[in-house]
């Protein structure tokens, strides 16, 4: 299993401004008070039925922190990833080992004091250079068999910018007034895009599995698969990457390996989360539920679970009491016309 880091609650933080445009996923509209993310997580794994544990996972709540001056841009900022190997440890080990210089170090991370498309654009190149030197770094190193490799999903918070990155079935969900959003679309070979782009470069997919083998489209490493270097190999380790601009209704984001999603939809994870926290408000313990679930459906892989929260279940509350005010008055309000009836109906009574 991955290290961890210390759990850091952000408070006081600078309202960061960030264009709606720019959100992959549709934002409801901007509150007249902006957003602050109030960032903290819980993490949770497990072996499962199978014999080695091959997922490891990256948990740092304040970034800034964690990397001190090799980066300077708006707070909150807080970066998570799971990796889930196959064909054997290595891929995921190496990858989680070195995934801050692959993505932060290396890849000369884009500085900025305010988020603007311009630097949005510099964050998409940056973490795609990070996977492909990561997928090369896996084909080089001698420790990591050519056989072995892993998925990867990793999701950057800047301010109200979360932006997720993924390659393969790892899958990130946003919670929304309770309400399940796909955050990644899982590489499976029965993915449409994914089948028709396997086909057009050579591959084929027999029985759910790319070239019989793997049942992933897109992994690191894998170098048994994509020799020789420089070919067009049908797995590639080309990210996809959805980003939205995070607003009040926002509440938390369930990143987790495929063992989870084997057996549960996007909106059963996201149900049971939510439940949890407002019954305890502890992002670890949702996480070793939403696990613990997994197995008594009977999940056949390892288990990886992030719950990261952007609210505390007392705004949630204040939100939606808010909201139930509202509902109320605009129930009990009555139109000019309606008044003027009601006030000479109540004069011609008093007549009486």
């Amino acid at each position: 299993m991955g290290a961890e880091t210390e759990v850091v609650v952000l408070k006081n933080i600078p309202v960061l401004d960030v264009p709606s445009s720019e959100a992959d996923v549709k934002s409801p509209e901007t509150p007249v008070v902006q957003f602050v993310p109030s960032i903290r997580s819980g993490g949770f794994a497990d072996i499962g039925p199978r014999r080695y544990m091959e997922d490891e996972h990256i948990r740092i709540d304040d970034l800034s922190a964690h990397l001190g001056s090799l980066i300077n841009f708006p707070e909150p900022n807080a970066f998570y990833g799971v990796f889930d190997g196959h064909g054997g440890p290595e891929a995921a080990a190496y990858v989680r080992k070195n995934a801050m210089r692959f993505f932060f170090e290396d890849a000369n991370f884009p500085q900025t004091s305010e988020v603007d498309d311009a630097f949005l654009v510099e964050i998409k190149n940056c973490l795609r250079k990070g996977y492909l030197e990561a997928d090369m770094a896996l084909a080089d190193d001698c420790n990591v068999s050519s056989s072995s490799g892993t998925t990867a999903l990793t999701a950057l918070v800047i301010g109200r910018l979360l932006m997720v990155a993924n390659v393969g079935d790892c899958r990130a969900v946003l919670c929304r007034k309770g309400q399940a959003i796909d955050m990644s679309q899982d590489h499976r070979p029965n993915y449409a895009a994914e089948r028709h782009r396997v086909e057009e470069l050579g591959g084929f997919i027999d029985d759910g599995y790319l070239n019989g083998v793997l049942s992933v489209t897109r992994a690191l490493g894998d170098w048994d698969m994509k020799l020789p270097r420089g070919s067009s190999s049908p797995l590639i380790a080309e990210p996809e990457f959805r980003q939205i601009i995070l607003t009040e209704d926002d509440e938390f984001l369930v990143i987790g390996c495929d063992g989870i999603w084997d057996v549960m939809s996007s909106q059963q994870a996201v149900s049971l989360v939510r439940r949890g926290l407002r019954r305890h408000d502890d992002p670890e313990q949702c996480a070793k539920d939403l696990v613990m679930e997994a197995l008594r459906l009977n999940t056949f892989d390892n288990l990886t679970v992030i719950i990261v929260c952007f609210t505390s279940v007392d705004q949630t509350e204040q939100q939606q009491t808010s909201s139930t005010r509202q509902k109320r008055l605009r129930c009990c309000s009555l139109s000019a016309e309606a008044l003027c009836s009601l006030r000479s109906l109540l004069d011609g009574g008093s007549n009486r």
